[in-house]
């Protein structure tokens, strides 16, 4: 491999380095890296050269850079129960939290991101010592890492959020993430699509791709926690990501347009330094020169694949204007006046930010500075471009607005530091470098990586078909041609759904692009269903999808029945109670449908649909661990104990006495807070295909 080649190579995988893109994905809780020293003159010499900090703040600026990040957590916005769960934290963790003391000092409550809308996105300077120092906070952990893995809660870096939320993102919006993994964003963008949570449905999907064969799998586990059929995880460079055909409404081939694109490129990171210590050892000039080139390659393919009227946003979690404003004044002046910097001023209110900057310079890693493209020694040429430097012609750069851009600055609301920049597309000119080639020329996809099994659409006269239509009762207007399984041969598996925009984007492009995963599961086979008429059950991470075309197999439940199914494996049918008793009796699999009772304020004011199974004397709950604990907490029942080898807290004794009477009368195990799921995926390093079986069937004692 020649050098260029090796240095291309290390460019594409520096987002999966202590520097790189997504590493500000994650927020840490405090870290311990003593052994470290926070120092890097060069780093400081040259951001106090470029002024890029406000006069008489650079102590500030770098006193902040040391100190450890706070976490931060953002509740799923779009399920129809996040008020559930903030009402949950506020009420019942952060109160006990206040109480708290650890070495005679109270512990400061977590607190609300001012700018992030409905109190949904929250920080906190604990770090994992102090969580382990008390056993509420303990307990408070326990219930973030649960609700994390069900999907309910993200922990994210609070500007890592701001992105998606400058996307304007609207459910009939055809969404494309440039640079995915590992997902925190495109979680937020998933959310958003689904707004509306009696749209099963939603006009608009997301394709997220990342180049990392591996860390798409990180992206496949993100993206399904939220249960969506409107996604797709895409394999690809995204400098030479290629053009999608689509059927258009007249019945002819088009190309696909994406409304909205988030272009999240790999950089050097310094913005990250308050998590990653590795950087302040490893920071030099030269890590911005070598990126600017990738940085430009990918934001112009996502303008080339941007619509007409869209908006595309790029961001950064780099201070160095050569990632930044440059790379977007070069899209400007390559664009000749198809782009326009969007004005995002509004857009978050209570967001502290400075403006982009208009005057800059560059500095090589052995200190000499050059201000202009005409300084630059020929011998550099191949190392420093014409378009690292602010645009000479005044006039033109006045045009641009790059004060627009948005700097984040550490010291300002406590984060780390990006820069994020919104971009509307107006058919005022055409884009010079936009090609009809797909992929562009001389770039052969690349297959690397573990191989998948095959997307296959199901017919509408599929014989799996008319035996769920009747079991379930489903709707005319169920889109079977939305079905799909992952094999040719044998018995289908497996049944997966996804929207009818993506089912038109996988037959149009099957040769173009290299999926990885796609679509929610929404029925699994069952080798007892055949002797009730159907081989299949319902899948409960389909439900919402489901839910609006099944008319038959529901069972109105109360709180004590929640309760029971998610206590006990197998509990018999008596200890329903009546009601649900003699609806279960009639039929096999079912939907156990809460409504919120208005007489009962203290009880979940969110619906509940939990998938089931009857057998003939019993039945059972197909929901996960974590989804268990959710829901039990949902219901106001405690799940944790305080620390390991205590026992079980007195909630958690509550819960037994309710059910180990259906553990002596059957011989059923008590599926109390401390069993989980046998084979259960929780961190398979390559979550190939369908993402590993388990969830909710084979029960065992920790």
């Amino acid at each position: 491999m020649g050098k260029r080649s090796r240095l291309r190579k290390k460019e594409h995988q520096n987002n999966s380095k202590p520097g790189g893109r997504d590493n500000r994905d994650n927020a840490g809780w405090g870290a311990g890296y003593a052994d470290i020293i926070k120092e890097n003159k060069l780093f400081e010499a040259y951001y106090q050269e470029l002024g890029l900090v406000p006069e008489g703040e650079f102590d500030q600026f770098m006193a902040a850079m040391r100190e450890p990040l706070p976490a931060t957590i953002r509740i799923t916005g779009y399920k129809s129960h996040a008020k559930e769960i903030l009402h949950c934290l506020k009420n019942k963790y952060f109160k006990e939290i206040q109480e708290v003391e650890i070495d005679g000092q109270k512990i400061e409550a977590p607190q609300p991101l001012s700018w992030y809308p409905d109190d949904l996105a929250w920080h906190t300077n604990m770090s994992r010592k102090i969580l382990r120092k008390s056993p509420l906070l303990e307990k408070f952990h326990q219930f973030l890492v649960s609700e994390t893995e069900s999907g309910n809660i993200s922990r994210q870096e609070a500007v890592s959020m701001i992105p998606p939320l400058l996307m304007k993102i609207e459910p009939h919006h055809k969404i494309l993430d440039m640079c995915a993994a590992p997902g925190s964003k495109t979680a937020q963008l998933i959310e958003m699509l689904h707004s509306d949570m009696d749209v099963p449905f939603p006009e608009g999907f997301v394709i997220a791709n990342d180049v990392d064969n591996k860390r798409c799998y990180l992206l496949v586990h993100q993206a399904k926690r939220l249960n969506s059929p409107c996604i797709m995880v895409v394999n690809h460079d995204a400098s030479c990501i290629p053009r999608l055909q689509i059927d258009t409404e007249d019945g002819q081939k088009g190309t696909l347009f994406y409304d909205r694109i988030l272009c999240d490129v790999p950089c050097s990171g310094d913005g990250t330094m308050r998590k990653n210590i590795d950087v302040w050892k490893k920071w030099t000039t030269s890590n911005s020169l070598h990126l600017h080139g990738l940085q430009i390659r990918i934001a112009v393919r996502g303008v080339e694949q941007l619509a007409v009227g869209g908006r595309m946003v790029y961001s950064t979690c780099s201070l160095n204007p050569i990632e930044d404003e440059a790379v977007i004044a070069t899209l400007l002046e390559k664009s000749e006046g198809a782009l326009e910097l969007a004005d995002a001023s509004v857009d978050l209110p209570g967001l502290k930010w400075m403006p982009g900057v208009t005057k800059w310079k560059l500095m090589t890693k052995e200190g000499q500075w050059y201000k202009d493209w005409s300084e630059v020694p020929v011998n550099r040429h191949t190392q420093i471009r014409p378009t690292m430097f602010p645009p000479t012609d005044t006039e033109k750069l006045a045009n641009m607005k790059l004060e627009r851009c948005m700097r984040i600055l550490p010291h300002h609301q406590n984060t780390g530091a990006h820069i994020s920049d919104g971009m509307q597309h107006h058919p005022v000119a055409h884009i010079p470098e936009r090609r009809e080639d797909s992929p562009p020329p001389n770039k052969k996809m690349k297959r690397h990586g573990f191989k998948e099994d095959p997307f296959v659409f199901l017919t509408e006269d599929d014989p799996v078909f008319p035996p769920i239509e009747s079991f379930y009762d489903l709707s005319p207007d169920f889109p079977k041609i939305n079905v799909l399984t992952r094999t040719h041969e044998g018995k289908k598996r497996h049944l997966y759904m996804v929207s009818k925009e993506l089912r038109n984007v996988m037959l149009n492009n099957s040769e173009r692009m290299k999926v990885i995963n796609t679509g929610v599961k929404v029925w699994s086979r069952n080798s007892d269903g055949e002797e009730f008429g159907c081989a299949f059950r319902l899948a409960q991470e389909g439900i919402y999808t489901l839910f609006p075309y099944i008319r038959s197999r529901m069972i109105t439940v109360s709180v004590e029945d929640i309760k029971i199914l998610l206590t006990q494996e197998n509990p018999y049918l008596s200890k329903l109670e009546e009601d649900a008793h003699q609806q279960a009796k009639k039929m096999g699999v079912i939907v156990l449908k809460y409504r919120p009772d208005n007489s009962n304020p203290d009880g979940p004011q969110c619906p509940i649909e939990l998938c089931g199974w009857r057998g003939k004397t019993s039945i059972r709950a197909f929901v996960p661990r974590n989804e268990r604990f959710h829901y039990l907490r949902m219901l106001g029942v405690e799940v944790f104990r305080d620390k390991q080898g205590q026992g079980p807290r007195e909630e958690e004794k509550e819960v037994k006495e309710e059910v180990k009477e259906g553990e002596t009368e059957n011989g059923n195990k008590d599926v109390s807070p401390k069993q989980e799921l046998r084979g259960e995926n929780r961190g398979d390093e390559h979550l190939k295909g369908d993402e590993r079986e388990g969830g909710g069937e084979n029960l065992t004692s920790t």
